[in-house]
């Protein structure tokens, strides 16, 4: 930020609290620019879970329980991620979040949909 930033955009996260308490702290410590959320629309639970595990991201337990026994079902596993990223940008936009960051990993459909699916469309 000192040097003239006027955003900054979060690592992925699966805690909306723990955004809106990191949040609450930049604001309180006098950052008052706009901290975009990461978002990580989930297909594949065990490659997440590398990703986290690698970048120190809690994964809440009940998301775990989400993905329970969906190894080998992937187009479920992509409702259930695609579920959890739509919840997550409601609850953050009812916090006053105008903008998200989806990290596609080079996979924009699942994001498309979801971005779609909330009312976000080309030419809107």
């Amino acid at each position: 930020m000192d040097a003239g930033a006027n955003r900054a955009i979060t690592q992925f996260f699966f805690d909306v609290e723990s955004y809106l308490r990191f949040r609450d702290r930049c604001v309180s410590a006098g950052i008052d620019v706009e901290i975009i959320p990461g978002i990580l629309p989930v297909s594949n639970f065990k490659q997440a879970k590398k990703f986290a595990d690698m970048t120190n991201v809690r994964i809440p337990s009940w998301m775990s329980l989400m993905f329970e026994g969906l190894d080998d079902d992937a187009e479920t596993r992509k409702l259930v991620g695609a579920n959890i990223a739509m919840d997550m940008v409601k609850i953050l936009s009812r916090e006053g979040v105008k903008d998200f960051h989806f990290y596609t990993l080079n996979r924009a459909e699942m994001s498309y949909a979801i971005c779609h699916t909330l009312g976000v469309r080309p030419g809107l």
